[in-house]
């Protein structure tokens, strides 16, 4: 059964998101963890904020680890 976030993308095809992300990563420069730990520090994100998005990253990495 799809979790919240899953239906949430959904109106997407499941091999466009996997596509883009991929092409995402190809093109991706920088330490991501600095850039996290940046927006932290200066406020643009809160911490509250950062374990929402960190959720949301391992629900969408746990979606892609169920579709290989």
């Amino acid at each position: 059964m799809p979790s919240p976030l899953f239906n949430q993308l959904n109106p997407m095809p499941q091999n466009n998101i996997i596509q883009q992300f991929m092409e995402f990563r190809k093109n991706f420069t920088g330490d991501p963890k600095q850039m996290v730990q940046n927006m932290l520090n200066s406020g643009r994100i809160s911490q509250t904020q950062l374990n929402q998005y960190a959720n949301q990253a391992n629900q969408i990495y746990n979606q892609i680890k169920g579709i290989r």
